[in-house]
C-alpha cells in the first residue's frame, strides 16, 4: 500500500513554520497579564473614587482650604482647578477599573449564588460526611491497634521459647533457685535468679514476688522495685467478695530473722491474718491451719470456730483459754465462679499480712495454710476470723523470758463447740539469731 500513494507524498502540505515553545511563552506571558488585570482594576477603582470624593468634598465644603492642613490644600487646590476634567478622569479610571473587575464580580456573585443554593443540601449531608469521618478514623485506629496486637503476641511467643527450659524444671518440682543453678551452672544463685524470673515470668505470687495481691489474682496491684532500697517487702493478700479456694503460704522467712531485714514504719506484728475492725470484716475460713512455725509471739483472738485443736505446742509461756461456743460446721464454696488456689512456697518478706479491706465484706477461704513460718521481730497474730476447723500445731514460740511471760496467748473471746487441747508444753525458747 505505501508504494502505491508514494507519488501522492509530493502534494503534502509543509509543516507549520511556528514554533510550540514560542507559543507557549506567549501565553504565559498572556496568563501574567491577566493576573495583572484585578489588582490594576482595583488600583484604579479606588483611586478614582479617593479623586471623585475630594472634589464633592471640596465643593460641598469651600472652607476647607481655610481649615485643612496645608498639603490637603495643595492637592484640593490642583484637583479643583481642573474642574470637569479631572472628574472625568477618574469617573473613566473608574469605569475600565471596573472593567478590569467584572469577570472576577461575576466569579464571586455566582459563587455566592451557589453557597446560597448548596449550603442547605451541605448541612444536611454533614451529619453523615461527619459519620463517614469518624468510621474513617476509627478504622485506621483499630489497624494500629491490632498491628501492636499482633507485634505483642509475637514477642510473647519468643518469651515463652527463651524461659520454656526454666518452665519444664518448675514443672518438673525444682525450686526456682535449683532450676536457675541448672541452666546458668552455678552452684549458688545470687541476684541474678531475681531477674532471671522478672523478665521470664513477670512478678507474681506463685513466684514468691512480694507485693499487694487482690485474692485471687496472682499478678501484685502494687509492689516495690528494689525492696532493700526502698524498705519495704510485704506479701499481702486482700480479700474481697471472690471466695477463694485455698492459699498456701509455707518455707518462708518472716521479719527481722534475715541480714537486713526490719519490720515496716509503724508495724508491730510480723505475721498479722484477719478482718479489720476499723471495715467491720472478718475472715470465714472453712479450714485454717497454722503449723511447724517460730514466732516471738503468737496470739488468737476474736475467733469463732466449730472445731478448735491446739497440739503439740512448746513455748516460752502459755495461755491457752478458748470457751465453749456454738459456732456450725463450715466450708466455703463458690462453684463455677469460686478461684483457684493460691499456693507459694519459699521467699523472704518484712511481714506477711492477710486482710479484709473492704467496708462490710467479709474475705472467704476454704483453706489457708500457713506452714513453716520463720519469724523474728514482731508476734504472730490471727484475729476477728469464722472457722470450721482450726488447726494449731506443733509450733515453738518465745523470746526467752520465762515462764511468767504468757508467749503463746489463746484468748477467752476465742470460742469452739469441739476443743482439742493436747501435748502443749512450756519450755526455754528464744528468738532464733539473725542470719
Amino acid at each position: 500500500m505505501k508504494k502505491i500513494f508514494a507519488p501522492l507524498q509530493l502534494f503534502r502540505l509543509p509543516k507549520p513554520s511556528f514554533r510550540l515553545p514560542r507559543l507557549l511563552r506567549w501565553l504565559r506571558v498572556l496568563r501574567f497579564l491577566k493576573v495583572l488585570t484585578i489588582p490594576t482594576g482595583l488600583l484604579l477603582v479606588l483611586t478614582s473614587a479617593v479623586g471623585i470624593a475630594v472634589m464633592l468634598y471640596g465643593m460641598t465644603l469651600p472652607n476647607i482650604l481655610g481649615i485643612a492642613r496645608p498639603e490637603v490644600r495643595n492637592i484640593v487646590s490642583f484637583l479643583m482647578s481642573g474642574g470637569l476634567y479631572s472628574l472625568g478622569g477618574f469617573a473613566a479610571g473608574s469605569v475600565l477599573g471596573l472593567l478590569f473587575l467584572i469577570k472576577p464580580i461575576v466569579r464571586m456573585i455566582k459563587a455566592t449564588f451557589w453557597w446560597i443554593v448548596r449550603f442547605p443540601k451541605a448541612l444536611w449531608q454533614s451529619p453523615v460526611k461527619t459519620y463517614h469521618s469518624v468510621i474513617r478514623g476509627r478504622n485506621w485506629f483499630l489497624a494500629k491497634v491490632e498491628y501492636l496486637q499482633s507485634e505483642s503476641q509475637k514477642w510473647k511467643t519468643a518469651f515463652n521459647i527463651l524461659k520454656s527450659p526454666y518452665s519444664l524444671l518448675r514443672a518438673a518440682g525444682f525450686s526456682p533457685q535449683m532450676a536457675a543453678t541448672m541452666l546458668i551452672g552455678a552452684s549458688t544463685v545470687g541476684t541474678g535468679v531475681v531477674v532471671n524470673e522478672t523478665i521470664l515470668e513477670g512478678r507474681s505470687f506463685a513466684n514468691g514476688d512480694a507485693g499487694v495481691y487482690l485474692a485471687p489474682g496472682d499478678a501484685p496491684v502494687s509492689y516495690v522495685t528494689d525492696p532493700e532500697e526502698e524498705g519495704y517487702n510485704t506479701l499481702r493478700i486482700d480479700l474481697g467478695s471472690t471466695p477463694v479456694r485455698a492459699i498456701t503460704i509455707e518455707n518462708v522467712s518472716i521479719g527481722t530473722v534475715f541480714t537486713g531485714s526490719a519490720l515496716p514504719s509503724g508495724v508491730q506484728n510480723a505475721v498479722d491474718v484477719g478482718g479489720l475492725a476499723s471495715a467491720s470484716t472478718r475472715l470465714e475460713i472453712g479450714h485454717l491451719i497454722f503449723e511447724k512455725s517460730r514466732c516471738k509471739k503468737l496470739e488468737l483472738s476474736d475467733i469463732q470456730a466449730h472445731t478448735i485443736i491446739v497440739r503439740g505446742n512448746a513455748s516460752d509461756g502459755q495461755s491457752i483459754a478458748p470457751s465453749p461456743g456454738t459456732s456450725r460446721m463450715r466450708a466455703i464454696g463458690g462453684g463455677h465462679h469460686q478461684a483457684e488456689a493460691m499456693v507459694h512456697s519459699g521467699g523472704t518478706f518484712d511481714r506477711i499480712w492477710i486482710q479484709a479491706p473492704t467496708s462490710g465484706v467479709n474475705g472467704k477461704v476454704d483453706k489457708l495454710t500457713l506452714s513453716n513460718l520463720f519469724t523474728k521481730g514482731g508476734p504472730c497474730k490471727l484475729h476477728r476470723m469464722n472457722i470450721g476447723t482450726l488447726e494449731v500445731l506443733l509450733n515453738e514460740v518465745g523470746i526467752g523470758d520465762g515462764f511468767a511471760t504468757k508467749e503463746f496467748t489463746i484468748a477467752t473471746n476465742v470460742t469452739g463447740a469441739v476443743i482439742t487441747i493436747e501435748n502443749n508444753v512450756e519450755v526455754t525458747i528464744a528468738e532464733p539469731a539473725t542470719s
